[in-house]
């Protein structure tokens, strides 16, 4: 379609835009596995848990990790800056909205201690979780030499956007092939959202492509930069790439989609776009367990120069385990996710992930409003 004289756009959707397609067979949802294969590590569900520091830190990283899931922590986040960063998280969540960005951007000013990142690694070690953790490429070598080979299950090079071209005067792009062979382990990349994007990060050597540019709900890039692409048009266009990588080189490549998920209709729909697994933040921040103290803020939300994020306020809605496995305790679906995932997987006919990935989709923009009119004016269910 045209959006002017000569400059052509193309039609793009987002969760709310589209709907799935029961299926002509349906299933015992028990009988439905969620389990994914992550670049080679088994997880019992299709969960990362994003880093950011209101989500993950090691407590919360285990408790995800027993419950079938992997938290990513934050390399560059307060973990790994304060000896003791309970203080500074309290400070955070304290602070009044006028004086948010100010207090947040003090925090963040503490530098990064080396010890601290070698630390933070062993004390998730000896939890026995499964280990992910996630510098910026800018210290992603510096990071790798750090940790060191065997200590981590995942490493995850993680930033608003990453392509496998980057150019810069500053800093070398980092060497994910060579990143890998530093800590032994699966190399995930990312932030991207198109085909193209993907498939290069895939030639590049990333064992994993994390999509997804400014849906999350603490981020405000897409605000502030005016960038992004819907996650379900995002999610078909990357599993795209997968698809024709896998053809060329033999190496599925799996895809996480970051961001945006909110309830479990929207992780089902992703995974149903063409993700293999999810990363979600604020829908986590939600627990008990979580460091936020029921606030979310996003990684680039403390930026010295140029925030791309904000606090928010998601309350507690109780422990990790009952907002990922439940039961629910809210109707509004924002608990038992997974729950969720197995219940709409087993009403579309799919077993597995590969099959949920080949279920009808409609576009239906109506969809969220269609007969809700009541739960709207009392602001119930979904509506909230």
């Amino acid at each position: 379609m045209e959006i002017g004289r000569g400059r052509k756009s193309r039609q793009t959707y987002g969760f709310d835009d589209v709907a799935l397609v029961p299926g002509t067979v349906t299933l015992d949802p028990e009988d439905v596995d969620l389990s994914c294969d992550l670049a080679g590590l088994r997880l019992q569900l299709p969960l990362l848990a994003s880093a950011m520091d209101a989500v993950v830190d090691v407590r919360s990283a285990a408790v995800i990790s027993a419950l079938g899931g992997i938290g990513v922590l934050h390399l560059e986040g307060l973990q790994c800056r304060y000896e003791d960063p309970e203080p500074v998280l309290g400070r955070i969540a304290s602070a009044r909205p006028e004086e948010v960005v100010a207090v947040l951007q003090e925090a963040y000013r503490e530098p990064l201690k080396d010890e601290l990142v070698a630390r933070r690694v062993a004390e998730l070690k000896e939890t026995g979780a499964k280990v992910a953790v996630s510098p910026t490429p800018i210290f992603a070598h510096r990071a790798a030499e750090i940790i060191g080979p065997g200590k981590v299950d995942v490493f995850v090079v993680e930033a608003t956007v990453i392509t496998a071209r980057h150019i810069s005067s500053r800093y070398q792009s980092p060497d994910l092939r060579r990143l890998a062979d530093m800590v032994e382990a699966p190399v995930l990349a990312g932030n991207c959202n198109s085909y193209e994007a993907a498939l290069d990060l895939m030639r590049a050597g990333a064992d994993g492509v994390l999509v997804g540019v400014g849906p999350g709900a603490a981020c405000t890039t897409r605000r502030v930069l005016g960038i992004g692409v819907p996650q379900v048009t995002a999610a078909a266009d990357c599993a795209a790439a997968r698809e024709d990588y896998r053809r060329e080189s033999g190496k599925r490549v799996p895809i996480i989609l970051n961001g945006g998920m909110r309830v479990g209709g929207d992780i089902a729909k992703a995974i149903a776009a063409g993700a293999d697994a999810v990363m979600i933040g604020s829908p986590l921040a939600m627990a008990e367990e979580a460091p936020g103290r029921g606030y979310n803020w996003g990684m680039s939300t403390g930026h010295a120069g140029l925030p791309r994020g904000t606090r928010i306020h998601v309350g507690i809605a109780g422990p990790m385990e009952e907002i990922l496995l439940g039961p629910a305790k809210r109707d509004d679906g924002t608990m038992n996710l997974f729950g969720a995932l197995r219940l709409s997987m087993a009403t579309c006919g799919a077993r597995t992930i590969p099959e949920m990935q080949q279920v009808e989709i409609v576009v239906a923009p109506a969809l969220p409003f269609e007969g809700k009119a009541q739960q709207y004016a009392q602001g119930v269910g979904g509506t909230r």
